[in-house]
């Protein structure tokens, strides 16, 4: 499910890159800096919560109803895992990290950089969660 999510958001990010307005680049911008203030209060569920906001203002500037309409569907399908990649070490640091190259690129209308950015930072999303479940299998041996 990682790898389709992760190459649908490559192709909003692509598209958000050409056709975003300067009205939703401020939406995408706020959602953001919305995210880094969580972050910085070490707030995962908020952070959580925020994140889904930030990438649905991606989702929204590829201006492609169907296309919104399939992240959407699959990204309510993720929701616990994605939810539960965050209590991994650093992954809240090193996802806010991830979004600001993402929104960088996407403001630059580099459609190419932020669709290869959004896969990455969603496969990575699916290789954290397998490292969560690999240690809670370890953490319940040991036990």
């Amino acid at each position: 499910m990682f790898e389709v999510m992760a190459e649908l958001e490559a192709m909003c990010g692509r598209l958000a890159a050409r056709r975003i307005a300067p009205e939703e680049q401020l939406a995408l911008q706020e959602a953001h800096r919305a995210c880094e203030a969580a972050r910085d209060a070490n707030q995962p569920d908020i952070y959580y919560q925020l994140n889904e906001i930030f990438h649905q203002r991606i989702y929204e500037a590829s201006h492609n109803s169907f296309l919104v309409e399939q992240a959407n569907a699959l990204h309510r399908r993720l929701r616990p895992y994605r939810r539960l990649q965050l209590r991994v070490r650093n992954r809240m640091a090193t996802s806010f990290n991830e979004h600001q190259s993402i929104v960088e690129a996407i403001i630059k209308g580099d459609g190419d950089l932020a669709s290869a950015l959004l896969r990455a930072h969603v496969t990575v999303q699916g290789e954290r969660f397998a490292d969560l479940v690999a240690t809670l299998r370890d953490f319940k041996a040991g036990n």
